[in-house]
């Protein structure tokens, strides 16, 4: 009960802050962009809100049990993009749009934002949806069981979707403040009382050593392949991460946006290195628990729950609610800002663009939550077709990453891509996930166990190396095709960053 209370007094908190906040929403840029007056140290939570969610607190934490710490592969590919996306903060700031496909427009065409929308919109309700897998889990462990996992998934739709529809960006980074504080002070204070379980350091690494020791390595029992492959997802999706750029744009200046990358960086690495040190932990504990491993073989859906499980049974009551607060804060944080950024794209892309040309500001909120709500439906749907959270994960990301970041890092580091580039990059990487995806969906039918000496069932692992091969290939090969973009099509892209934005850039 115990647990259960702080919970529900947690969530109340977020409740009522998204409550209070949805009163100053007035104008759709309050509504997309927190009015563009967000400072740094708020926006540097919210950022780092944004990259943890149930990807990190489900997938990463299944990824480590089945793999030790060359987890951390997978994290090290965000922690290097974060870093790239340091050098075109505030460039994108200047810029001043509302979401990465207006850069997309800007950069190269019409046809280069439509594009870059259905990516988005297809690959973001399947991550908001693995936020409602991952809360249905949670609600699942937190009742110990008297809640099923699908009952609980409709219970945190609802809540996600109600949160996002209250006050939009402006509740986002308000309650995102309180996520992110929470987050790692429960990491923080989870882990030794996590080793401390198992009887110390010496009982972690002694059990660890006795069973499987390639998980205190980095690179033992994994090919040179197999790290670029599981490092690629989470580097392309942190570099073409449409929430990212949005939030960018709700900075009060190009200098915050700038700012703010350096503070995400040191926290999003703090919270995945324990994340994943938890995790290894979780291992030694459960490497006898037949929920978790069963004649050698993991069960890698159970698997994923092992920081939760650890905050649930193994450490003390009031660790252990932190814990699961925290596990709260990287549900709605997550969910909130992926519905946030497809309703986006959806009203501003499609409907403002096609359909409600002369929408006015409070008529272009009300159409936006209203795509809030049908797309947290469709995403609701959308989970059955997965297994794991991983596996949504991974598909996802590479066709984000694989669609958007090629196009995205050459608009700012090289001026000779065209718009004819850009759109056979992006249509490109888009239809080489979904026919690979499709592909081993079939081959898994047919009964295949393994594709080239790779097991079917962790072809997605891989998925990002020859999606990317194309995406990348395509961008050059026809921009070198075609004409050569104008001076002032690429300008904006490459003004130096200390430079005052122009005024037709700082429109918005």
């Amino acid at each position: 009960m115990v647990y259960i209370a702080v919970v529900s007094i947690y969530l109340a908190l977020l409740v009522g802050i998204s409550v209070y906040k949805s009163r100053a929403v007035k104008t759709q840029d309050d509504f997309v962009v927190a009015g563009r007056n967000v400072p740094v140290f708020v926006l540097v939570s919210t950022l780092v809100c944004t990259w943890i969610g149930s990807g990190s607190l489900f997938g990463t934490a299944g990824l480590t049990f089945r793999s030790g710490f060359s987890e951390l592969w997978f994290s090290m590919g965000a922690w290097v993009g974060i870093l790239v996306i340091y050098f075109i903060a505030a460039r994108v700031r200047k810029i001043a749009q509302y979401t990465l496909t207006d850069l997309l427009e800007k950069r190269y065409n019409r046809t280069a934002k439509v594009l870059g929308t259905i990516t988005i919109i297809v690959a973001y309700m399947v991550i908001a949806g693995y936020q409602f897998k991952g809360g249905g889990r949670f609600i699942n462990i937190l009742t110990d069981g008297a809640v099923s996992a699908e009952t609980g998934m409709m219970i945190s739709c609802v809540v996600i979707v109600g949160l996002t529809v209250l006050a939009g960006m402006v509740s986002i980074v308000s309650i995102d403040v309180f996520n992110g504080v929470v987050m790692i002070i429960a990491m923080v204070l989870a882990l030794p009382f996590a080793i401390s379980s198992h009887g110390g350091l010496d009982a972690v690494v002694n059990t660890i050593n006795s069973t499987r020791p390639e998980y205190l390595s980095l690179t033992e029992g994994h090919s040179f392949f197999w790290i670029i492959g599981i490092s690629l997802p989470t580097f392309l999706l942190l570099m073409s991460e449409s929430s990212i750029y949005q939030k960018f744009s709700s900075a009060k200046d190009h200098r915050s946006a700038k700012q703010a990358v350096l503070g995400m960086f040191t926290g999003v690495v703090i919270i995945e290195f324990l994340m994943c040190a938890i995790a290894v932990v979780g291992f030694a504990i459960y490497s006898s628990d037949s929920r978790f491993i069963v004649d050698g073989v993991i069960n890698n859906s159970a698997a994923e729950e092992i920081i939760l499980r650890i905050g649930y049974e193994q450490i003390p009551v009031y660790v252990g609610s932190l814990l699961l607060a925290a596990g709260v804060a990287i549900i709605i944080s997550t969910g909130n800002t992926f519905l946030m950024v497809t309703s986006t794209n959806v009203a501003r892309d499609i409907f403002q663009t096609f359909i409600y040309k002369d929408a006015t500001s409070k008529q272009m909120v009300t159409i936006q939550r209203g795509c809030i709500v049908v797309i947290g439906v469709l995403a609701f749907l959308m989970m059955s077709q997965f297994e794991t959270i991983l596996e949504m994960a991974l598909i996802s990301y590479t066709m984000i990453g694989a669609s958007l970041a090629p196009v995205l890092l050459a608009s700012f580091f090289w001026k000779r891509v065209t718009k004819q580039g850009g759109v056979a990059s992006i249509a490109s990487g888009m239809v080489s996930v979904v026919v690979i995806t499709i592909w081993t969906r079939a081959l898994q039918a047919s009964g295949a166990t393994e594709l080239m000496g790779i097991p079917v069932s962790t072809i997605t692992d891989y998925i990002s190396i020859p999606a990317l091969f194309i995406s990348v290939t395509t961008l050059v090969v026809v921009s070198l095709l075609t004409p050569a973009s104008p001076e002032s099509v690429w300008k904006p892209f490459f003004d130096d960053e200390d430079e005052g934005a122009t005024p037709e850039l700082a429109k918005s």
